[in-house]
């Protein structure tokens, strides 16, 4: 019933999964194995409460040089699993000066900057329609709830709108300053796609972003990958118990 795609270092999650199956990427037709530290690339179908869940731990990425179409693979297969709603989540980094490493963001919209989508080409009918509506990408009532949960278990929570762009570099400060002017709140490489993918599925969506770091021209250092698996890690118990 519940999709789950756990981003970098959030993988922890699936052990409070009561596993019934674990499946390797490789082993999954038309599946590719991540290629980044923090993704496992394990599908993980089991039940959380009682409830049907299948998860993936892991996931590959449009500048790994998959196709989009490659990339939402494994979102329209949990789709054709029965999933009713699928919770996104990711790292990222913080373009809001307030925020901190460790801090969660609630995606309420996102800006698709990849410069490609993974609905191009000819439509796949039996998914969805031509011409899909994103006015509300991510679910006002989920999103809600996500708040909520949050706020109870108090955690450190902003809400925003999500950059998605391709990378792999991290962005420039120019190209953050941007990203500010824009509108956007949280900047990564991912979410988006799957986003789109399973709005066109019609499948409920919520997304939440781990902010890992503050984004380039925000922190005083360089940006690097380990500081990103760090923070996730540093916060995985968080993460845990609020999904």
């Amino acid at each position: 019933r519940i999709g789950v795609i756990l981003g970098s270092g959030l993988g922890s999650f699936v052990q409070n999964i009561e596993v019934e199956s674990t499946l390797p990427y490789e082993q999954i037709p038309h599946f590719f194995a991540p290629t980044v530290e923090g993704h496992h690339g394990r599908l993980i179908l089991g039940t959380v409460s009682g409830v049907p869940v299948a998860a993936l731990q892991g996931r590959i990425h449009y500048y790994e040089g998959h196709s989009m179409a490659t990339v939402v693979y494994p979102t329209r297969a949990l789709a054709m699993l029965g999933i009713e709603t699928l919770i996104i989540t990711n790292s990222a980094g913080g373009l809001d000066p307030g925020m901190q490493p460790g801090d969660f963001m609630i995606i309420d919209d996102h800006i698709n900057l990849m410069g490609d989508n993974p609905l191009k080409g000819p439509n796949i009918s039996q998914f969805g329609p031509r011409f899909p509506d994103m006015t509300e990408a991510y679910d006002r009532k989920l999103n809600e709830k996500m708040a909520a949960v949050l706020e109870k278990n108090e955690v450190r929570t902003w809400r925003g709108v999500y950059c998605g762009v391709s990378g792999p570099t991290y962005e420039t400060p120019a190209e953050v300053r941007y990203l500010q002017m824009v509108g956007g709140k949280a900047v990564g490489m991912s979410t988006v796609p799957e986003a789109i993918a399973a709005n066109h599925l019609g499948l409920r969506v919520c997304a939440l972003s781990c902010i890992t770091n503050k984004a380039a021209g925000i922190s005083s250092g360089k940006l690097s990958h380990n500081e990103v698996t760090e923070t996730a890690k540093a916060v995985e118990q968080k993460f845990s118990s609020f999904l």
